[in-house]
């Protein structure tokens, strides 16, 4: 077996997990392909990955990440089908697909192989990831506690039963949007006030990360961690109180709601 990690798709998420699991393992076991040429080879030099094509991944790694869009996944098994066959040797498919079932990854690759399935998050590009993690009867323990150790780079990775990870994928895969809106929203707030743009990023954005780090250190909830800085008839609490009557938390409850019912949507 030439490669420990071998992905097909080297798209923004594909290119930031290989960067991230690459860094665990020796040089020339990590290889990489897409059907983009020059953004393979500017991803393979970034990441210290042997460049090449699919059916090398298909034949020669132990691990086989499919980082292809779900639309793709046929074409992509259809070309892969046969590599997949002719092994020998064992290994491990790996999806990230999203809405796509461990089910379903089977169908389309015309066989029983082990599978692993992940959704992970954008901020696994600079290894703050928070990525789901389900894995068919097929794969060992072995077999995970290594991806999981090799995946730790990226960021937090959790082990969890398939038929939970549509929901809790909204909040790790579509929260960092909702972060996003806030953080712009409260930095057009201090721009208001008179903080330069620039800095009012910079501010809003050290801000979330530094509080959600607290909370994730400490083990406190966010009711506690709110109480903490909200000084009776203080600036804090008269901002809180403003969020409450503008109906702040119901939106994010919304849209998380909104979010699950399209992804239900999905696998239908």
């Amino acid at each position: 077996m030439k490669y420990k990690f071998g992905f097909i798709g080297a798209g923004n998420m594909g290119s930031a997990l290989a960067a991230g699991i690459g860094s665990s393992v020796e040089k020339g076991k990590l290889a990489l392909c897409d059907k983009d040429e020059a953004k393979a080879s500017s991803v393979a030099e970034k990441t210290g990955a042997v460049l090449t094509d699919s059916l090398d991944v298909a034949a020669n790694s132990e691990y086989v990440v499919i980082a292809v869009k779900p639309q793709a996944l046929k074409a992509t098994f259809d070309e892969i089908g046969g590599a997949l066959k002719e092994r020998k040797d064992r290994f491990v498919l790996v999806s990230m697909a999203a809405g796509t079932s461990i089910k379903k990854i089977k169908e389309l690759s015309l066989a029983d192989y082990p599978v692993i399935r992940i959704m992970p998050n954008v901020p696994c590009a600079v290894g703050a990831g928070m990525t789901l993690c389900a894995k068919s009867d097929e794969v060992t323990r072995g077999e995970l506690d290594y991806f999981v150790s090799s995946y730790s780079a990226c960021g937090r990775i959790d082990v969890i039963e398939e038929r939970f990870i549509d929901a809790y994928s909204i909040v790790t895969g579509c929260g960092p949007a909702y972060a996003y809106l806030m953080i712009e929203a409260l930095a057009d707030g201090a721009v208001k006030c008179g903080v330069p743009r620039d800095k009012a990023y910079v501010y809003t954005a050290q801000m979330l990360y530094g509080s959600a780090e607290l909370m994730l250190e400490t083990g406190k909830s966010p009711a506690e961690l709110k109480d903490s800085v909200c000084s009776p008839g203080g600036t804090t609490i008269e901002g809180v109180a403003a969020l409450e009557k503008a109906g702040f938390r119901s939106a994010l409850i919304d849209a998380v709601d909104a979010s699950y019912r399209k992804t239900l949507e999905f696998n239908k």
